[in-house]
This record gives C-alpha cells, structure tokens and sequence, in this order.
C-alpha cells in the first residue's frame, strides 16, 4: 500500500469521509479538518509511519500532497539513520 493510500484509508476512517474525496490535491480545509483536528491526526501519522514530525513541517501542509510528501520524506531520513 503506497503512502498515499495509507493516508487515505487513515483520514477517512478517523473523520468519516468518503475516499473518493480524498483525491492528493483536496485540500485539508476543504476536507473539513481544522488546525486541531490535523493535529491530532499528525499524532496518528506519527503511530502508524514510526516517525517524529517536527511543528515547522505542520505549517507547510495544506493538501493530502503535501501529507505524502513530507511522510516519505521523513520515513526515508528517519529510518535511514537508523540503518
């Protein structure tokens, strides 16, 4: 399952969306998430990829894109370190 599905399945699970929404260029606003809301999915994200994401990052996200984008930019220095 490549990231983006992955986010897809969490985002609709957690807020009760339908996938065909969650399209890589819906914006998170447009999607109904508010700033808590991503928030606290960024804490689920964070579970589930075994990553730490830092505030600055949080700041540059505005699109399901973006979410991937920074993801599999974390996962690959993160777990790269550890190798």
């Amino acid at each position: 399952m490549s990231t983006l599905q992955t986010i897809q399945r969490m985002i609709a699970e957690q807020f009760e969306l339908k996938l065909e929404d969650l399209v890589p260029d819906a914006t998170l606003e447009s999607l109904g998430l508010d700033s808590l809301s991503v928030i606290e999915f960024m804490f689920n994200i964070e579970d589930e990829f075994k990553i730490k994401l830092s505030n600055e990052l949080l700041e540059h996200i505005k699109t399901l894109q973006d979410v991937v984008d920074i993801i599999d930019k974390q996962v690959a220095e993160q777990h790269g370190k550890a190798a």
